[in-house]
């Protein structure tokens, strides 16, 4: 059949360039958005005296029997079409007949993919906030049960000082919560409709922007033309906004693979979540948390692509720009996924509290206590507490023991200013509990912080 754009070309266009050219094959993804989007304009036609009633109603129903259509899987997808925005517009006007015809008066293939894809990411953006708030939700859950089970803080991988695990959860609780507040920044920045700027400088057709903007959902109309058509800035920032997401949910991925190993034993993923091996009987291997910490490069790799397509384009449309689709949907396809086997993994986890409070008896956690400790009660200054305590810690290693065993007399014996009431501030829980400043990891603190962080998820639901 005969393009719709073919009146001035007297060639048919090659089939390899048919194929090369079309993006009808993945942005049929966005048919309810298209739909949705011509029948705002169809609204505003007839409101604006530029179609009839009879017009309107016959390309509303029109437009109902394609989406009908789509949904059935009776819809014919002709590569020859081009794009979800020829092949709905030529299907209509068979089933309508010329009125089809009148329904891209006042627009442009430019501003029609501008309207539906941003309206796409605006929707998945409210979708992936849901999600992220079900995360969240979840990480509150556990991190409740868990304000006071130890477990070894960490510097350079290396045993530092006792925290408990209620208070480790919630540090990921915080990065969720970011990852929510910047989708829903982007929601508002660009709920910005697109509609009616047409190929690139408007219209001269009597339109009213604000009508379809008000029909689809949108706050407001964009300000400059020129710039809308081409703007993918909405589409590069959701791209940013997952690829944080994923980027936290990679680090919370790897520090559960590394506690279901049996050198740290601190945690069993459910069988649900959990695989085995084709040869080795006895694997229960993590392969949902190592997919979420792998999958981080993929949408890396789409916000990378989408970025270079982007950086040396002129203005206004170009054909370029038919390359920001199908990362954004895989991108869209893997958070989704992945924030809810994220969720899933942490509600079904089973926590050995055990093996995380015997591991704070491993790497001397409670030297900075002494030191702290000798400077309070000792008027040592910092530094030569730092080298008092690090002798004591060698003492500890000479005898085979970790720092919060050690007795008394052999502090003593390593300075002589040191007193009985230093063995307080030896014990791996008291240390915890010690850090009682805002943010800190006593259980108190951590209890504060939960309060508030339900606080925030009730508020923002």
């Amino acid at each position: 059949m005969e393009k719709l754009w073919a009146g001035r070309f007297s060639e048919a266009s090659s089939t390899l360039l048919d194929e090369f050219n079309a993006s009808i094959m993945y942005d049929r993804e966005l048919y309810v958005e298209d739909i949705e989007g011509s029948i705002a304009h169809a609204n505003m036609l007839c409101e604006q005296g530029i179609l009839n009633q009879e017009e309107l109603t016959s390309i509303k129903k029109g437009l109902s029997q394609v989406k009908d259509e789509i949904e059935a899987g009776t819809f014919v997808w002709e590569l020859s079409d081009e794009d979800l925005h020829m092949a709905i517009e030529k299907r209509l006007t068979q089933i309508i007949g010329d009125a089809g015809k009148k329904l891209h008066t006042a627009r442009s293939r430019n501003d029609q993919v501008a309207v539906d894809f941003r309206r796409y990411v605006l929707r998945k953006n409210k979708e992936i906030m849901s999600l992220t708030h079900e995360l969240m939700t979840a990480v509150h859950t556990v991190a409740s049960k868990h304000s006071s089970t130890l477990i070894p803080g960490m510097t350079h991988l290396q045993h530092a000082q006792p925290t408990n695990f209620g208070f480790h959860l919630m540090a990921y609780g915080s990065m969720f919560k970011r990852d929510f507040e910047r989708y829903e920044s982007s929601y508002k920045r660009n709920n910005i409709s697109p509609l009616g700027c047409a190929a690139l400088a408007g219209t001269p057709h009597n339109i009213n922007r604000k009508s379809t903007a008000d029909q689809l959902g949108f706050d407001s109309v964009s300000t400059n033309c020129l710039d809308t058509v081409s703007d993918r800035d909405f589409a590069i920032e959701i791209l940013f906004n997952i690829s944080m997401s994923m980027m936290h949910i990679s680090r919370l991925a790897e520090e559960m693979i590394l506690w279901s190993s049996y050198e740290f034993k601190f945690i069993t993923f459910s069988d649900a979540y959990s695989t085995g091996s084709s040869i080795m009987p006895q694997k229960k291997n993590p392969d949902a948390a190592e997919l979420l910490r792998g999958k981080s490069g993929r949408v890396y790799g789409n916000l990378m692509s989408l970025l270079t397509v982007m950086k040396g384009l002129p203005l206004a449309y170009n054909k370029d720009t038919q390359e920001d689709k199908e990362g954004v949907f895989d991108s869209v396809k893997t958070i989704e996924i992945s924030l809810k086997i994220l969720r899933e993994s942490l509600l079904t986890l089973t926590v050995h509290e055990d093996n995380m409070a015997s591991a704070c008896k491993v790497g001397h956690l409670s030297a900075t206590d002494l030191a702290d400790y000798l400077v309070e009660h000792c008027n040592i200054p910092f530094r030569e507490a730092h080298f008092i305590t690090g002798k004591a810690v060698a003492k500890s290693e000479e005898l085979n023991i970790d720092l919060s065993d050690i007795s008394f007399e052999t502090l003593q014996s390593i300075d002589e200013r040191i007193q009985e009431n230093v063995m307080p501030y030896m014990s791996v829980t008291n240390s915890m509990n010690a850090r009682t400043s805002e943010g800190g990891t006593s259980t108190v603190r951590t209890i504060e912080q939960l309060e508030k962080f339900n606080q925030w998820l009730n508020e923002n639901k």
